[in-house]
């Protein structure tokens, strides 16, 4: 579109010649390539506006902007808010269903997994990563086209309200809801303001939309109750039903899936018993997009995990495993990767973790319990990262070791891991623990 329909459609002013086509949207300087809108976004750090003149020297065709800057440009009152103004528009113009996700965990690896299965069945557009804010949906709209079959869009809240609007700007026809976990509880205030958040998705179904639920977790399948759309459930006693879970080697999970009177036997190259459900939610999504079981199942055993720091599989050269499930973490999700490695490491696995944060009042007993874990699962060593995550050495006891920082974990495991030890590294994403993961690949 040209600069003139971005403003119509953002509700802003053209500066400069109007007739200058755009076909993609950046926010990053760097990415600038012919054809770009370039959304000058004002960070905590950094000021886009100081970096229209190098974007429109890099081939960008107009900025959206607060305030005129060089070349062509559309000043607006937010970017942000123009955005998702922008994308709501592009729906309107391709028409392309709407796949909605959210839940406590789990969303980015659910969001690859549809992404995956759907591909196949024609060209589809999903996050990067996980853009699941009221920067990542738009950015995430945006790259549809007028090619594109199926749009996945994934929702994150810290609050009321928030997929409310994520909703307004990417209108779902399909909302998944994979579960209600403690997930920035400190900011809710208790799981079921979670669960009043994260129902939003299914408010904003239409009457002939379809509701994808977690039939094993009571305050999902409730969600059913504030929508007039059709449900289909997922879980053990779901529509999409999961069979029992065994892993092998590699610690990857083996189930059933069935649905409809079919039943399938599932790979899913990820590590991980979690993983099944994941699958399972997967699965129901696909189907209500109008594949098959078979069809889902096939596609399944060759979705390797795609998103970095979740659960990311890394061998050096003498042997040692490292996982980085580094991006985020909450009890729930920790308790899984836990299991997942010590499954895989048979009495050598070692455990980096670091803070959890957001769990409000319960955080230090949160802690504790993920150390009482390790320590149960015959986890040998645990190194915990920082002071606020002291509280897992207390639940682990004479396995644990606290260090002050990553600088000193990273000197203390270099000097200390063995060949054939399994090492996960796991944390909230503020703690940046990923540093570990990668300086003990290159040692």
């Amino acid at each position: 579109m040209d600069l003139h329909e971005v403003a119509e459609a953002t509700g802003g002013t053209v500066h400069g010649e109007g007739a200058h086509l755009v076909q993609h949207v950046e926010i990053d300087s760097r990415l600038v390539r012919p054809f770009t809108l370039f959304a000058a976004i004002v960070g905590e750090h950094v000021d886009g506006h100081d970096y229209a003149r190098q974007a429109r020297e890099d081939g960008a065709n107009g900025t959206l902007c607060t305030r005129p800057v060089y070349g062509n440009c559309v000043v607006v009152t937010d970017v942000t808010a123009a955005l998702g103004r922008l994308a709501r528009h592009n729906l309107e113009l391709i028409g392309v269903p709407v796949i909605g996700v959210t839940g406590s965990q789990g969303k980015t690896s659910v969001k690859d997994l549809i992404a995956h299965v759907l591909e196949a069945d024609g060209p589809t557009v999903a996050p990067v990563g996980s853009f699941n804010n009221e920067l990542g949906v738009p950015l995430t709209v945006l790259r549809a086209d007028d090619l594109t079959k199926h749009l996945v869009v994934e929702m994150g809240a810290r609050g009321i309200g928030h997929i409310a609007e994520l909703c307004r700007i990417a209108p779902p026809d399909i909302g998944l809801v994979l579960n209600v976990g403690t997930a920035h509880i400190g900011e809710f205030g208790s799981a079921d303001g979670i669960a009043r958040a994260k129902g939003e998705l299914i408010e904003a179904l239409p009457s002939d939309g379809i509701a994808v639920l977690n039939a094993d977790d009571p305050r999902v399948a409730a969600m059913g109750e504030r929508t007039s759309a059709r449900q289909l459930t997922f879980g053990v006693s779901g529509d999409v039903a999961l069979g029992q879970v065994t892993l092998d080697d590699g610690g990857e999970p083996h189930f059933t899936l069935a649905h409809d009177g079919v039943v399938a036997e599932v790979h899913v190259p990820q590590i991980g018993a979690h993983h099944a459900i994941n699958a399972a939610a997967a699965a129901a999504a696909a189907i209500a997009a109008g594949l098959d079981l078979p069809t889902i199942v096939e596609r399944l055993g060759t979705a390797g995990a795609s998103s970095p720091m979740r659960m990311e599989r890394r061998t050096r050269p003498d042997g040692l495993v490292v996982i980085n499930d580094a991006y985020n973490a909450n009890p729930e999700s920790m308790a899984a990767a836990l299991r997942a490695v010590a499954g895989i490491g048979r009495g050598r696995a070692v455990a980096v973790l670091g803070e959890m944060l957001e769990l409000g009042d319960g955080s230090v007993e949160a802690h504790r319990e993920i150390g009482r874990l390790a320590a149960e699962l015959g986890f040998a060593r645990v190194v915990v990262v920082g002071p606020g995550a002291r509280p897992i050495a207390d639940g682990a006891g004479a396995i644990a070791e606290v260090v002050d920082d990553v600088d000193v974990a990273i000197g203390t495991l270099s000097a200390s891991l063995r060949p054939d030890d399994v090492v996960l590294v796991k944390a909230s994403r503020g703690g940046r623990l990923e540093r570990i993961a990668h300086a003990l690949l290159q040692s």
